[in-house]
């Protein structure tokens, strides 16, 4: 058994030692193809981030995101205080904050437009009703929990109208769903474009290793043998081009995180940019040897299964 697993770990040694050798004396040839694999891969990175940055512009948003609870006239401040608290028990509520008739009245009386209105009003007539602002929790921001929660307000007891504008809500929910279905059918196609790369750069050097792998076959190497620095190569090329592109989205989000930060600041927001995560960092990588291994296999296995060892 320990024999077994020490030849096998020897072939594939000596099948990794020959990928490198083979990879560093054609260095200039491998590092354009490091290079355009790196680039196609920092692509759908750079669109998962940026996808990932909307989002948490998107969470910032729903704080804004309220709903106006209006209460019946007749309705008193401490029921309307009993609401407030059943109404924050819920877990699809972040906060409520309860705005009384008295506290209504008062910013009305700020307005100049309107405190001579309000002063034409009889003795200590209040027309205002209490309202509750709403804010829902981040995990009901979609449309369908926005419906759901504002029925589930308007049904409660003394409760008059519910007002909600949700229209911005729909359009981000739609962006980002077209966002992220570009990123998908993106990434698809890139990694197309890294299959055809890899696969046409193993093909030739097969075919300058032509000879190399007649004399392999002819001492009884078995197509198996033959095609697995291929497939070294292949991995090798997709790692250090996931690690490249790794690089590249990482660069750029650091040249963007002042002047992302100093326009939030401008707006008032506290807005960070993020760059990739662990997560994404090891998909990626994970997608690059995939996809090298895959790119090396294909043509690998076309090109060495017809290479004969020629008669002496």
């Amino acid at each position: 058994m320990s024999s077994t697993i020490g030849n096998w770990v020897t072939r594939h040694g000596h099948a990794l030692r020959a990928s490198l050798g083979q990879l560093a004396r054609h260095g200039v040839a491998s590092a354009l193809t490091v290079l355009a694999i790196g680039l196609a891969l920092a692509l759908p990175l750079a669109l998962q981030v940026l996808v990932d940055n909307v989002g948490g512009i998107g969470g910032s948003l729903a704080d804004s995101l309220g709903l106006s609870v209006y209460m019946k006239p007749q309705i008193s401040e401490a029921a309307a205080r009993q609401l407030a608290s059943a109404v924050r028990a819920r877990r699809d509520v972040a906060r409520v904050t309860l705005i009384s008739a008295a506290q209504g009245l008062a910013i009305l009386r700020q307005q100049p437009d309107l405190g001579a209105a309000l002063d034409a009003l009889s003795g200590n007539e209040n027309p205002l009703p209490n309202v509750l602002e709403v804010h829902p929790a981040a995990s009901a921001t979609s449309p369908a929990r926005l419906d759901a929660l504002r029925a589930a307000l308007a049904a409660e007891p003394g409760v008059d109208t519910v007002q909600l504008d949700r229209d911005w809500a729909l359009r981000f929910n739609a962006i980002m769903a077209l966002a992220r279905r570009l990123l998908w059918l993106g990434a698809v196609l890139l990694a197309l474009g890294v299959l055809v790369v890899i696969g046409n750069t193993v093909r030739l050097e097969i075919q300058g290793r032509r000879e190399e792998i007649e004399l392999t076959k002819l001492v009884g190497g078995s197509n198996a043998y033959a095609r697995r620095p291929f497939l070294y190569a292949g991995v090798l090329y997709g790692v250090v081009a996931a690690l490249l592109a790794w690089g590249i989205v990482t660069a750029v989000c650091l040249a963007l995180a002042d002047p992302v930060g100093h326009l939030a600041a401008a707006y008032g927001s506290h807005f960070a940019l993020r760059g990739p995560d662990r997560p994404e960092i090891g998909i990626l990588i994970g997608a690059g040897a995939l996809l090298g291994w895959l790119g090396a296999a294909i043509a690998a296995g076309r090109q060495i299964a017809r290479i004969q060892p020629r008669p002496a």
